[in-house]
């Protein structure tokens, strides 16, 4: 069984084919997310996007924002307000013609790299602020922590994603950054917290021993468990 395996971004998306094991049998393709970013436009490029693959079985999408049983419901860092309740799992598995599973980017990164030990906690620093929870491997309900309020008039997104990195510098943000691990750590006391996005690499202060910057596309692999591991 191949898995096309589709990462959907605030900046770009990106696509592989995984074997059963997760690990990439073919290059990866990417291409600008467009804007503004609608359903049709996204749905359309990803088409695009996926013409050069053809061997696969199933779909795995990660998506950014909330989704609920393959439907979204918000997508903050989208910018439209036309994903509210889209059906993103029908449409996609309609379009490519097979079976296909829609959940939040986090989580798909989540269950891509968790050791399945313990309350493991991933996080995402890139456009927004994505997290994902599982307790012994299995992805709990969605948290949508990016949009809990960390100040009276800032959630995690507006205090540490993107535009907040490029507007206070990578000093600042780190500072920042410190802030929210020190809340994260004593909020949630998870075992290990796992860190990927296109900012993870500018962290700059030392991390605890449970803390491991990650790579993305060793998180892709989520794509292949979405489908072998039942707990999820």
């Amino acid at each position: 069984m191949n898995i096309l395996t589709i990462d959907i971004g605030g900046s770009h998306i990106k696509a592989t084919i995984l074997n059963q094991q997760g690990e990439p049998v073919s290059d990866y393709a990417r291409m600008p997310t467009p804007q503004p970013s609608t359903p049709n436009s996204v749905i359309d490029l990803i088409k695009e996007l996926v013409k050069p693959f053809t061997d696969y079985d199933k779909i795995s999408v990660g998506f950014p924002g909330f989704v609920k049983n393959g439907v979204v419901k918000t997508a903050p860092n989208l910018g439209s307000e036309s994903w509210k309740d889209y059906p993103l799992q029908t449409n996609l598995g309609a379009l490519l013609g097979r079976p296909t599973k829609v959940v939040n980017d986090a989580d798909l990164q989540g269950i891509g790299m968790v050791s399945g030990k313990g309350l493991e906690m991933m996080i995402t620093l890139g456009t927004g602020f994505g997290t994902a929870l599982l307790l012994d491997g299995k992805l709990l309900p969605h948290f949508e922590i990016a949009h809990h309020p960390f100040k009276t008039d800032k959630d995690y997104d507006e205090y540490i994603g993107e535009a907040a990195f490029k507007r206070k510098g990578k000093e600042h943000w780190n500072y920042r950054m410190g802030k929210v691990f020190a809340v994260l750590k004593t909020v949630f006391n998870y075992d290990r917290l796992y860190i990927s996005g296109g900012n993870a690499k500018n962290l700059t202060m030392p991390l605890d021993d449970n803390m491991i910057i990650v790579n993305n596309r060793e998180g892709i692999k989520g794509g292949a468990r979405l489908w072998t591991n039942e707990n999820n």
